[in-house]
C-alpha cells in the first residue's frame, strides 16, 4: 500500500508541478485594438518630427501636435498608449523604435548626415537641448 500512496503523491505533485508552469502565461494581455508594428513605427516617426517642430516653435502646444499625429493615423489615443505598454512588455518596442529611426532618416536625408558628423566629432549620439 506504500508504494501506491508514493506513486499516487509523486503523480499529484508532477501534476500541480505542471499547472504551475503553464498557468504563467503573458504579463500583459494583447489589447482589443492593437497597433501593428509597422503603423506603430509610422506614428513614432511622426510623432518625433512633429516633436522637433515644437522645438523650433516652443509658444506651441505639443499635445495639440500629438492629437494631430493620432488623428492623421485614425489611432485613438488610448489605442496608442495600450499599444506602447504592450510592445514595451513583450521586449519588441526597440525592433519597432529602430523602424520609426529608418523612417525618419528616409524623410530627412540631412538628418542623417548630422547624426553622422556628431558621432565622428563626439563619439555620441546628439542630444536634444530643451
Amino acid at each position: 500500500m506504500e508504494i501506491n500512496n508514493q506513486q499516487v503523491m509523486r503523480k499529484l505533485v508532477f501534476i500541480f508541478v505542471m499547472l504551475c508552469m503553464f498557468s504563467c502565461g503573458d504579463y500583459i494581455d494583447k489589447p482589443k485594438n492593437l497597433i501593428e508594428p509597422d503603423a506603430m513605427a509610422e506614428i513614432l516617426a511622426d510623432l518625433a518630427l512633429t516633436d522637433q517642430a515644437i522645438m523650433t516653435y516652443q509658444n506651441k502646444n505639443l499635445e495639440a501636435g500629438t492629437r494631430f499625429v493620432l488623428k492623421t493615423h485614425k489611432v485613438k489615443s488610448e489605442d496608442f498608449v495600450e499599444s506602447f505598454k504592450y510592445y514595451v512588455i513583450k521586449d519588441k518596442m526597440k525592433d519597432i523604435a529602430e523602424n520609426a529611426q529608418n523612417i525618419v532618416l528616409k524623410k530627412d536625408p540631412k538628418a542623417e548626415k548630422y547624426v553622422q558628423d556628431k558621432l565622428k566629432s563626439t563619439g555620441t549620439v546628439p542630444v536634444l537641448n530643451k
